[in-house]
């Protein structure tokens, strides 16, 4: 699964069709790996996405935007400075190599015309967008790499921009297909085709290799003769004719789950029933599809890092808070011995003497009278002594009984924290993590900056249509939760929630009409989805009027009871269509 050099070709192909001649609108840094480039172009303004991920590196036009940080970044501000309002004149590729150069035409300080070019390099891990001005020195980069990083070559300000180190492979826009089967075959050591195919062509993937080698016989080494050697010609320079003409075409391989596993820019047909292999309209459709969820996930999980950090903190300190609640309240369980001792020491108090460690008395308490030896302080009196045993009961007994009430409470902290954390893990946007701060600032988690007025934010619940036209509405946090069941929802709305597990409070508004058995089913796939448990396969769902439902006076954010209630186990699903 990558974008080699042979995509990319098409990928600027696409661009220089697109967007050739566009102005620089708008630039924005959603995330220290991305940069968004909003194009005014003949045809509407377009937005191209320069990603420098690890897992998710390209180049592409995508259909929306990344959320973007309050405040952008310093690298952000530069390109505004620099390239803000420039022209995108050219865009050029070294070969087949995954280097894709954009120059614009700029207008410096002074009112001089000048070119900046974004290098973007496509190389997994080490993927960088690198600004070079007119002279080949570096401006700034998205990574910089020093000494500490690489002593080959170093991407800093100014100093001259190096292209990646060669490869020395074969580049079909230069080579011959009968150069590049002979290099194949004269490979020092024998190793599968497509192993030997990508050890000898620039800018192809792994996908690209297998597929050629299924072509030619699958299982084939790079030893070949005869007719598989003028096969193998036949399927390179079927390769080269794609890479000089740009006329592969976008498709993606699915899994037999249905979840992408890997793209081309040729027919795949090596997985043969086992995928299925589907077209796309671009191949800038084709990224910002493929990598749309995933890197949608990896976006929120960065951006609520520290929250998740600080919740799992909170619950660390409130399980070991727990752990010695219980542990003292064990200790507790003992304290019958304790007035046992102050009854028996005031019985017998005649026969201690003062200053004895300890004594031996019969204890009437036990049916066969067996001797107890009870332990003393020899420093105070016997009666005293008496008096130490009842008030250590006391104070054991009162002890168990705050002992209890914390217990209880640390319990209703710890689910209340543990339901927090699931909404910040299926947060969908900065919004949804600004509205989960708010509640932690309010209950006390999270303190308000000096200065700094906490900003209310308000979105609207997540809203759904059932199969049969029933209105769905579903809570995006715990403070939603409660407003759209206690306040939004009407008495004779049905309200859903997951049993004993962690999730979103969901409302079928009835509007007057009796609710279908289908609405309610389609509701309690929704609330399953919406939930801690949106992995499983069956889901218990309890669900109920709301009538039924209410809210326990000092109880957390969320945190409801309800009765007359029926349970469903339906399999998570979000397949209905959102309204909004």
């Amino acid at each position: 699964m990558a974008l080699d050099g042979i995509f990319l070709r098409h990928i600027k192909t696409e661009i220089e069709k697109e967007a050739l001649g566009a102005r620089v609108s708008q630039i924005y840094q959603p995330n220290r790996e991305e940069l968004v480039f909003g194009l005014r172009t003949f045809s509407g303004n377009k937005k191209l996405l320069l990603s420098a991920r690890a897992n998710s590196p390209r180049v592409n036009f995508c259909s929306s935007t990344p959320e973007n940080p309050a405040q952008p970044p310093m690298f952000c501000m530069l390109l505004r400075k620099r390239i803000g309002g420039g022209k995108l004149v050219g865009l050029r590729q070294n070969g087949c190599d995954r280097v894709l150069m954009l120059d614009f035409e700029c207008v410096n300080e002074l009112g001089d015309t000048v070119m900046i070019t974004v290098v973007c390099e496509i190389m997994g891990m080490y993927s960088n967008i690198i600004i070079v001005d007119s002279n080949g020195v570096i401006i700034d980069s998205l990574k910089r790499v020093d000494l500490t990083m690489s002593s080959k070559r170093l991407v800093l300000p100014n100093i001259k921009y190096e292209l990646p180190e060669s490869q020395n492979k074969l580049n079909l826009l230069e080579c011959t297909a009968l150069d590049v089967c002979t290099a194949v075959k004269n490979l020092d050591t024998e190793m599968p085709l497509n192993k030997a195919l990508l050890r000898t062509i620039e800018g192809v993937s792994p996908i690209v290799c297998r597929e050629i080698e299924y072509k030619v016989m699958e299982g084939a080494t790079n030893r070949i003769e005869g007719v598989l050697f003028d096969r193998l010609a036949v399927e390179i320079e079927k390769l080269k004719s794609v890479c000089s003409d740009c006329s592969g075409k976008p498709v993606v391989v699915y899994r037999e789950d249905g979840k992408p596993m890997d793209f081309c820019f040729m027919n795949i047909e090596q997985y043969g029933d086992f995928a299925k292999v589907e077209s796309k309209e671009s191949f800038s459709d084709l990224l910002d599809g493929f990598y749309e969820a995933r890197d949608s996930r990896d976006r929120m999980r960065v951006k609520s890092q520290s929250l998740t950090k600080l919740l799992n903190n909170t619950l660390e300190r409130l399980a070991r808070k727990i752990a010695k609640q219980k542990s003292e309240l064990e200790r507790c369980a003992d304290r019958e011995h304790l007035r046992i001792c102050g009854d028996l020491l005031q019985a017998n108090i005649y026969r201690i003497e003062r200053g004895a460690e300890y004594v031996d008395v019969e204890n009437f308490y036990d049916e066969n009278n067996a001797i107890l030896r009870i332990k003393l302080n020899p420093a105070i009196s016997p009666s005293a002594n008496a008096q130490k045993y009842y008030k250590d009961y006391r104070k054991a007994k009162n002890a168990e009984i705050m002992l209890k009430e914390q217990l209880e409470k640390g319990r209703e902290e710890l689910d209340y924290i543990d339901s927090v954390l699931d909404t910040v893990d299926r947060a969908e946007n900065e919004k949804d993590l600004a509205q989960i701060r708010e509640e932690l600032t309010e209950q006390g988690y999270l303190k308000v900056q000096k200065g700094k007025k906490p900003r209310q934010t308000t979105l609207p619940p997540l809203k759904f249509e059932s199969s049969d036209g029933f209105k769905i509405l579903v809570g995006r946090n715990n403070r939603q939760n409660d407003k759209l069941t206690l306040k939004t929802a009407s008495k004779n709305d049905m309200w859903l929630h997951t049993k004993d597990i962690h999730g979103s409070h969901v409302i079928v508004v009835s509007d007057g009409k009796e609710i279908s058995d289908t609405a309610i089913c389609e509701a309690a796939q929704l609330a399953a989805y919406h939930s801690k448990a949106r992995n499983s396969s069956q889901v218990p769902v309890d669900y109920t009027l709301v009538r039924y439902v209410s809210k326990p006076n000092g109880s957390k954010p969320g945190m409801v009871i309800y009765v007359n209630n029926k349970t469903l186990y339906v399999k998570p699903s979000q397949s209905k269509i959102k309204t909004e």
